[in-house]
């Protein structure tokens, strides 16, 4: 196999030739591939040009190539110069699309800029190969303004649908899935002809945006355009829908994908998580093993997570058995999604085994840990732990685990230490609280029975209060009677949700701790004459590994009758015991 073959398919393990008049120089450079370093480029150069390399334009393209691929992209860079100042190569479109691409897997604006500079001397920007490239660049090295630019310059023809692909997933890179949703229309207005992964990365712009519209608009253009729903497109029709919160739709595209990989099976998972369908997610999961699919870290990352919202502590240890016996879970966000798990089944010990046992521990990792503390009533070991993670100072605090630290000084009535790691947030390390640390912060108040100090509190926000403010307040209220104020917060939550009765029933019920049936029965009332019902409340409950959920006033369970009856007889009983006491 001559050399250009070996190197342009990546087979070649050592620069070579078979050229007949140099028999003994078989080897160019005796070093292997992933062991070339800068220093052995001269002789690179000077064996490649005995050799008859540099008569072969093709030849010094693969060599490039190869060297761009390889571990260490800038050999490329600086075999390239070293052609240029002594063999006086001259740059063609297919060198200085290679030059552009190694830039872009550096990453390095400035080399790329440069050659860019290049193609405009060389008026070589204007190849559809070498556009590209410069469009690729950018969007990798994080400017995907330049590389917007770089497309919206180039003449008129030039550009094809690969730039159009590549702008769009550059814009997801950086972030900016609103953008590439931008250029689609914009690639649409324009009549470019788009194919499979012009789709691909606009149906993921679509999930992250929630927009379900375009993401419909997509679907249907995969229809007409006769792509196949193969598990590339299919785990992504599946993402955008479930996002979109349409979870029976991403059902149905996932139930007519004919070979489902770990990843349309993790989306759809995912999908039902999202959606609060814990229970399903689950007996997803149990139908991928049925399959013979094998879960990767991100699908065990997925079901822990629904084992955790459920509390069923035995399937997330089945999870956590699963995991270890193929082999998952080392990544860190699978051990996270392991410590979440068993703090909200109650196992705190189990999961601050977990988070003791990790090398490595990232911002997450501390926030699950510290809210876990917090949950479970440890808020003394939260506080603990958070000062800890502080005095080590491999991770800076975020906003996400201030709400860890004051969600713990709340259920542990800790007032000032609340408002200490308040004012930290801001002083110390310069976070501005947002609406959700003010509203721990009034729950804090409301749970110490200060309500006169929460209701300040609130009227001195810098932010106008949002509804989950005003029903902490409301809790408060009803836990300690205060009636007047609650029928303030209740006045506000009705003009903020004005089409849901949360706050009426909070109402009543603080009504009913003060014995004053009337009001109670006319805020009912009002609430039936608006044809305002409350979205019943659902738990769960696992028993011998399976999970059974139940609604309020569900008589759906196939038990219901014998659990009517023992509810029934537990309630006799505490009334016997009440007149006994």
């Amino acid at each position: 196999m001559c050399l250009a073959s070996r190197i342009l398919n990546g087979k070649a393990r050592y620069f070579s030739t078979l050229r007949k008049p140099y028999p003994e120089n078989k080897c160019i450079l005796s070093v292997p591939v992933s062991c070339l370093l800068h220093c052995h480029l001269p002789i690179l150069l000077s064996h490649a040009t005995v050799s008859g390399l540099l008569l072969k334009l093709p030849l010094v393209h693969s060599v490039l190539r190869s060297l761009s691929l390889g571990p260490v992209p800038s050999l490329s860079l600086s075999f390239l110069s070293l052609l240029r100042r002594f063999a006086y190569m001259t740059l063609d479109n297919y060198s200085l699309n290679i030059a552009i691409s190694t830039a872009a897997r550096l990453p390095s604006v400035v080399v790329g800029s440069q050659f860019h500079a290049l193609s405009l001397k060389l008026s070589l920007a204007s190849d559809t190969f070498v556009l590209n490239a410069l469009i690729n660049m950018y969007s990798s090295c994080n400017y995907p303004a330049a590389a917007r630019l770089v497309l919206d310059s180039a003449p008129q023809g030039v550009s094809d649908v690969v730039s159009w692909n590549t702008i769009i997933a550059g814009y997801l890179r950086g972030g900016l899935p609103n953008k590439a949703l931008q250029s689609f229309h914009q690639m649409a207005k324009e009549q470019v002809r788009l194919d499979e992964v012009t789709l691909l990365n606009v149906l993921v712009a679509c999930a992250r945006t929630g927009t379900m519209k375009v993401g419909r608009l997509c679907h249907a253009l995969v229809v007409l355009n006769g792509f196949a729903i193969n598990c590339y497109i299919g785990s992504s029709l599946v993402s955008m829908y479930a996002k979109c919160g349409l979870v029976e739709d991403a059902h149905r595209v996932f139930n007519g994908i004919p070979e489902r990989n770990v990843v349309c099976w993790t989306s759809m998972i995912s999908g039902y998580t999202q959606s609060g369908r814990f229970k399903e997610a689950v007996e997803l999961f149990r139908d991928m093993q049925i399959a013979g699919v094998k879960a990767d870290d991100a699908t065990i990352a997925t079901v822990a997570s629904s084992c955790g919202q459920m509390g069923a502590l035995d399937l997330g240890r089945y999870v956590h058995a699963y995991c270890d016996s193929r082999g998952l879970g080392k990544e860190i966000a699978v051990k996270n999604s392991l410590i979440d798990m068993y703090s909200k089944c109650g196992d705190i010990k189990k999961a601050y085994e977990i988070f003791c046992g990790l090398a490595k521990r990232d911002l997450f990792t501390w926030t699950v840990m510290i809210m876990g503390f917090a949950i479970n009533g440890l808020c003394v070991e939260a506080l603990d732990l958070f000062a800890q993670m502080e005095g080590e100072g491999e991770v800076m605090p975020n906003e996400v685990i201030f709400l860890g630290v004051l969600t713990a000084c709340s259920h542990g009535g800790l007032v000032e230490q609340g408002y200490h790691h308040f004012h930290c947030m801001s002083n110390v390390y310069n976070l501005a609280p947002r609406i959700e640390h003010y509203g721990c912060m009034v729950d804090l108040l409301g749970r110490a029975n200060l309500l006169a100090r929460a209701e300040k509190f609130i009227k001195e926000m810098p932010v106008a209060p949002d509804v989950v403010v005003w029903r902490s307040l409301l809790f408060a209220c009803r836990a300690y009677g205060q009636v007047e104020l609650a029928e303030y917060a209740a006045e506000r939550i009705e003009e903020l949700e004005p089409k849901k009765c949360g706050g009426h029933v909070l109402l009543s019920n603080v009504y009913a701790t003060t014995s004053r049936w009337v009001d109670v029965n006319k805020v009912r009332t009002g609430m039936d004459n608006g044809r305002k019902s409350k979205k019943p409340g659902c738990s769960f409950v696992e028993v011998d590994g399976c999970v059974h959920e139940f609604f309020a006033g569900d008589e759906t369970h196939f038990e219901t009758e014998a659990i009517y009856t023992t509810l029934f007889g537990i309630n006799e009983l505490l009334v016997v015991e009440s007149f006994l006491t």
